[in-house]
């Protein structure tokens, strides 16, 4: 409190204190999200943006994914070709390359490679985009949101059947199924972009 009674005509009280910590830690709940917006050309590339990346998930990106379709339609073999390319990618926050990514620039990124579809860039617009399809209708390239928090959310794009491409910060990029419990009771919605 010694900062603030240096400052001249400010007088605090307990209740004002309060009210600023509260708004502190608001904001920074509603900052983080899964959802991000694009980086400004003119950050400094030179420093780390963020330090959530899992080194080990580095260091075993070339690794050979576990998981193998067993499906062969055009959208399931597209999408996971852009696994493959993907795998363990570690998660970091408003990332949106292979050094890290979070789950919103990765549905745009493989949208974008895989299918030449654009995207927006945060899961918040994304959840506009296609229409809505029940769970039970699910299909190939679809779009799955889970409400994780409060304000958060997170996506991924189903890859057949239950299955998700998605991006997690203890695992990276990889593969979920929608019948998880923890997935079953955060699910939101699912959106059909693709014909």
């Amino acid at each position: 409190m010694e900062l603030f009674s240096q400052l001249p005509s400010s007088k605090l009280t307990p209740s004002d204190m309060t009210k600023i910590l509260l708004f502190v830690v608001l904001s920074l709940f509603l900052l983080s999200g899964c959802s991000s917006k694009k980086l400004l050309q003119t950050q400094d590339f030179t420093k780390p943006i963020n330090t959530t990346k899992t080194p080990s998930l580095t260091n075993t990106k070339k690794a050979i994914p576990e998981y193998k379709p067993s499906l062969n339609n055009w959208i399931t073999i597209a999408l996971y070709e852009e696994y493959k390319k993907w795998y363990r990618t570690p998660y970091e926050y408003g990332g949106f390359d292979t050094s890290g990514l979070d789950c919103s620039s990765l549905i745009q990124n493989i949208y974008k490679d895989a299918f030449n579809i654009d995207l927006p860039r945060t899961t918040k617009d994304q959840v506009q985009k296609g229409y809505e399809v029940s769970r039970n209708s699910v299909r190939e390239g679809d779009l799955v949101f889970f409400k994780t928090g409060y304000k958060q959310r997170h996506a991924g794009i189903i890859i057949e059947k239950d299955k998700f491409i998605h991006t997690s910060t203890k695992r990276g990029v990889s593969i979920s199924s929608l019948n998880n419990p923890y997935w079953r009771e955060k699910y939101w919605q699912t959106r059909r972009i693709l014909p």
